[in-house]
């Protein structure tokens, strides 16, 4: 049995930062984690591998379809699936690898196992106790499902099991029209596969800017994923070659069916807590089952506090990781902080879709009055050389204040180009500021410059 001043449970972005900063701060850490390696769900199958895939399959399509363009006269490109699944899990080893190393420098014990809390002040990990001063419950989350629907990873997966198919199915059906579902069957279409997304909604990816979220589906349209909306599945059955999912439309009532390879399910995720001993501590739920929290992240019983995907607010790594940031300053005596008003969310198609702030139609439920710069990546001579002139720069601001309230991006390098738009956010500044601020030519950037000078007079490339 060991005494630390901090004990972390889970290792995933929130966890292995929250970590980290603990360390730094001069307090005696060690950091729980059951799988084989650090990193958690985002770094071993999440945001980290299916961004290889992401990736891999990109170039894919430019060799397919803009090398000729440039004059790079090659043969088709053929698709060894098992150098791309080892290319993936090499990409997951050195990340993985890495938090093992930074755990090692800051001097962070890991306590190898599955843990619990038996009391306040202890963790239980495999046949040892631990004790600490405070814990911080970092478990994260895991995939959720719908009745009728079986996971087996194999023929019905979750994105974990989508990380590594046996092979490339001819035809996948994707349940769920979220971040997951579209970049994952992004990445399957562009091998190959038929692909349609069936969403129990009547929009994909909910709750993003509905200007945004139209020309989005289009472009995804255009690449070829087919769209199912306003649809409840109603199950899932398979045999040995194929899987049938089942939906009505809600419209009409009507009963349909589709037959596929591999379907994957990606109706979002829930807080994963199971086994660590909550409901015995007495720590007060919410009724989506997250950890309730304080202002400062503590939980109903004292010492005990929690953060990232076990508590409310959006699922994001980034997030988790600024909560984690923000609850080491607080044991450190320091004064913690996330704002959440500017955590940016991004989705990694192509083209990437990024977002910060408030959408228009949030803004018009509060009353707000706002004004709109936007301007089409069709006039940023960068993205046209690129041939990556799809999408849009939309950024809103408060018509009194001209202070920036949201940008909504949809174009080449989105999930980049939305950081300059957070630190201006951060620091209160203006559509004017960011108009006025120089920006180097070419680049994508200069599209978001447009985008607040249309704030104002009027953008000078459109």
């Amino acid at each position: 049995m060991t005494d630390y001043d901090v004990i972390v449970i889970g290792s995933g972005p929130g966890g292995y930062v929250s970590a980290i900063r603990c360390a730094q701060l001069g307090l005696k850490t060690a950091c729980v984690e059951g799988r084989d390696t650090l990193g958690g769900t985002c770094l071993n199958v999440g945001c980290i591998p299916s961004k290889a895939l992401l990736h891999a399959t990109e170039q894919l399509h430019e060799a397919e379809t803009n090398f000729e363009k440039m004059g790079l006269k090659v043969k088709a490109p053929t698709v060894d699936w098992k150098q791309m699944l080892a290319y993936k899990d090499d990409v997951i080893s050195q990340n993985t690898n890495g938090i093992e190393f930074l755990f090692k420098k800051n001097k962070i014990d890991w306590l190898k196992g599955w843990g619990s809390i038996p009391e306040a002040g202890k963790v239980k990990v495999g046949d040892e106790t631990h004790t600490a001063k405070n814990i911080i419950v970092a478990s994260g989350s895991e995939a959720s499902s719908l009745p009728g629907v079986e996971v087996d990873e194999k023929m019905v997966v979750t994105s974990t099991g989508a990380l590594e198919l046996g092979k490339i199915p001819k035809k996948m059906v994707v349940i769920g029209a979220g971040v997951i579902g579209l970049e994952l069957g992004s990445v399957y279409k562009r091998l190959g596969a038929e692909v349609t997304v069936i969403e129990f909604l009547d929009t994909i990816t909910p709750g993003m800017d509905a200007e945004v979220c139209r020309q989005f589906q289009k472009l995804l349209g255009k690449q070829g994923l087919d769209f199912v909306l306003g649809a409840a599945v109603q199950g899932a059955a398979t045999s040995k070659s194929k899987a049938t999912v089942t939906y009505k439309l809600r419209k009409d009532d009507s009963e349909h069916t589709i037959d596929a390879d591999t379907v994957l399910v990606a109706t979002g995720r829930r807080p994963y807590t199971d086994g660590l001993g909550l409901d015995a501590l007495g720590i007060a739920m919410t009724d989506r089952g997250q950890i309730k929290t304080d202002g400062h992240y503590a939980t109903s019983v004292k010492g005990i506090y929690a953060i990232g995907d076990a508590i409310a607010g959006p699922m994001l790594a980034h997030k988790a990781e600024d909560e984690g940031v923000a609850v080491a300053e607080i044991l450190a005596g320091q004064a913690g902080h996330v704002n959440y008003n500017v955590i940016p969310s991004v989705i990694y198609t192509h083209p990437e879709v990024a977002s910060v702030g408030k959408t228009e139609e949030q803004l018009k439920e509060a009353g707000v009055d706002y004004k709109i710069g936007k301007f089409s990546f069709m006039g940023n001579g960068r993205a046209k050389a690129n041939f990556a002139a799809d999408g849009f720069v939309k950024l809103l601001a408060d018509k009194k204040t001209d202070r920036i309230v949201g940008v909504h991006i949809i174009g080449p390098m989105a999930g980049d180009l939305i950081h300059e738009v957070c630190v201006a956010m951060e620091f209160g500044a203006a559509a004017e500021d960011l108009a006025r601020t120089c920006h180097a030519h070419p680049t994508y950037s200069e599209a978001v410059r447009e985008a607040a000078l249309a704030c104002g007079d009027g953008p000078i490339h459109a």
